[in-house]
């Protein structure tokens, strides 16, 4: 009896710990795979009942794997999605295709050919008292541009990149405005709610 007993936990935990590994849900899955690496994904917008309850939700952590083939995937779709001409953005977090994960892309406008990168569990560890104003705009919140005050001027950050390796980075100016912006999305944060803050000052 005991053997059994054994035999059951052994196999409960092996398939636990593989459907944790996978990082996505089925529907989740379902969304990553409908269309192949170039295909832009739905945006999802805060006018929209829900999308809006979804862009409000906290995004959890993703497991850096290099063969975990979906979140390859999921990352070159969510470059296409952020370069696609009907968005033209500089930045784009996976909450705003419905993928609450903690992934951002960001164009990286101080590094030659301004590049598109991914990060993966973006974490801020320092901001400065310097402030950087800044012009501020969302795919998810189409036709609205405004200017934010209290982005700090410098963050240092911690992340980890598609091939699994950890980073510490220190970032400045306007793509440092790109990364807070991308990162509030992971928390459920838009740059909306820093201009109420700023006005109820």
């Amino acid at each position: 009896m005991h053997i059994y007993k054994n035999l059951l936990l052994l196999f409960i935990s092996i398939n636990f710990i593989s459907c944790a590994g996978t990082n996505f849900s089925k529907l989740q899955k379902e969304m990553i795979t409908d269309g192949n690496e170039t295909k832009p994904m739905r945006v999802y917008l805060i006018d929209n009942k829900k999308d809006s309850v979804l862009l409000r939700t906290k995004s959890t952590f993703i497991k850096p794997n290099p063969k975990n083939k979906k979140l390859q995937l999921f990352a070159k779709r969510l470059v296409a999605t952020v370069r696609d001409s009907s968005s033209l953005g500089v930045g784009i977090a996976a909450p705003q295709v419905g993928i609450l994960k903690n992934i951002i892309v960001v164009q990286r406008l101080d590094k030659d050919n301004e590049p598109f990168e991914v990060y993966l569990n973006p974490i801020i560890q320092y901001y400065s008292k310097r402030k950087r104003p800044c012009p501020e705009g969302c795919l998810s919140i189409p036709n609205k541009r405004a200017i934010t005050l209290d982005r700090a001027y410098e963050i240092k950050i911690a992340y980890d990149k598609l091939d699994g390796s950890h980073h510490l980075e220190t970032i400045e100016d306007f793509v440092s405005v790109i990364f807070q912006h991308e990162i509030d999305h992971l928390n459920g944060i838009l740059f909306i709610d820093h201009l109420l803050q700023e006005s109820n000052r």
